[in-house]
């Protein structure tokens, strides 16, 4: 499905302590329509649904959606902590053309 460095894994992990998370939540990841180039990446805290692809790292999990898997099969979730910003980030195979801020982009096909 998703791969996921260990950068967002210990992002993921310090983000559900500080909220008090109880056991169960997890990252989830999704597409939606919008942004500057046609879709755009959502993410929330959130408990598995049936339909859900798990991606679970390190106690951790990364909920995908069906309506999404699509367009995040073969994608690597990251989290950076720069200068520049800190956030989670998508190297995405599925998209021909992304906007300059990363948090939208165009297919490289319908999906």
């Amino acid at each position: 499905m998703i791969n996921v460095t260990d950068n967002a894994v210990r992002q993921l992990r310090s983000l559900l302590e500080s909220h008090d998370a109880p056991e169960g939540k997890g990252l989830r990841v999704e597409i939606a329509k919008g942004g500057c180039s046609g879709l755009q990446y959502e993410m929330s805290l959130d408990t598995q649904k049936a339909d859900d692809a798990v991606v679970e790292r390190d106690g951790v999990q990364f909920l995908v959606g069906r309506e999404s898997a699509n367009f995040l099969r073969g994608a690597t979730l990251d989290y950076h902590d720069g200068l520049t910003g800190a956030g989670f980030h998508f190297v995405n195979p599925n998209a021909a053309r992304t906007c300059g801020c990363g948090t939208s982009f165009e297919p490289a096909q319908t999906a």
